[in-house]
């Protein structure tokens, strides 16, 4: 386990949580953003993690940026800082395994950013999503206006950023920006099964599948396929694809136990 002040990586059965505690509202102030960074990265390499969960606690996943911080802020300062703000959610989204986001209560502004670098998200039935940021004056500067459009469609994403409003659980559901609703009290605990589908998988080709993903998502259709292609012919140099192909001929699909090598 890994503790910064107000983030924490937790690692149990194969699932690393990167766990927000900064009460009342995890507001994410340059601290957070740092130590959201480090937690990130550490994930992404350490082999006892095959899975990641984000989670803000019972109450809230994350109310959006510290704004007292920022209100402040001069114009040459935030030049340097929101360098560093992209680079933490960045180091989200590029954590090259499965990440599922538990999203409970706000995730507003930054917290829906948060969200968004996930694979995954599932959230409470009394959540709120949204970016608010019209509402200062302001448009997200975490990725908001990146990826909110890539996973719901431009005029979706258009329409809640220029309104500033929320989303409840069940249009965050109908128009995917989540992809699971449970009871609130259950949000962490079906996270965690979803992540868990993950551990003892073959970590090489999730990863390409991630990478192949978001980074065809990225460039036009032609340079997309030769991004699989070449992902996909990549992994037959690894000791996963030979056990699950020699597994799959002996005794059918889904009886392969991968070493993730």
């Amino acid at each position: 386990m890994t503790d910064g002040e107000y983030v924490r990586l937790e690692v149990e059965a194969g699932i690393g949580t990167i766990r927000l505690d900064r009460p009342p509202m995890n507001a994410l102030n340059a601290q957070v953003q740092d130590e959201l960074r480090a937690a990130a990265l550490e994930a992404g390499v350490r082999r006892d993690v095959s899975a990641v969960v984000l989670y803000g606690g019972e109450k809230v996943f994350a109310a959006g940026a510290d704004v007292k911080e920022m209100a402040t802020m001069p114009y040459a300062d935030m030049v340097e800082r929101s360098a560093a703000l992209q680079s933490a959610f960045t180091a989200v989204a590029r954590i090259p395994k499965p990440v599922v986001a538990a999203v409970t209560g706000f995730a507003l502004g930054g917290g829906c950013e948060l969200a968004l670098c996930a694979d995954l998200r599932v959230c409470g039935e009394d959540a709120k999503l949204g970016q608010p940021e019209i509402l200062l004056g302001l448009v997200p500067g975490a990725g908001g206006t990146q990826r909110l459009p890539r996973l719901v469609g431009p005029s979706r994403a258009k329409e809640l950023i220029f309104s500033g409003r929320f989303v409840d659980a069940d249009e965050a559901l109908r128009i995917g920006l989540v992809d699971r609703v449970v009871p609130s009290a259950e949000v962490y605990t079906a996270a965690r099964g979803m992540a868990a589908r993950f551990v003892g998988g073959p970590a090489l080709a999730l990863r390409a599948a991630k990478e192949a993903v978001d980074r065809g998502l990225e460039a036009d259709l032609d340079t997309g396929l030769e991004i699989e292609r070449l992902q996909f012919v990549g992994l037959f140099a690894t000791a996963d694809a030979r056990t699950g192909m020699t597994s799959f001929v002996e005794n059918g699909p889904g009886k392969a136990s991968f070493e993730g090598r």
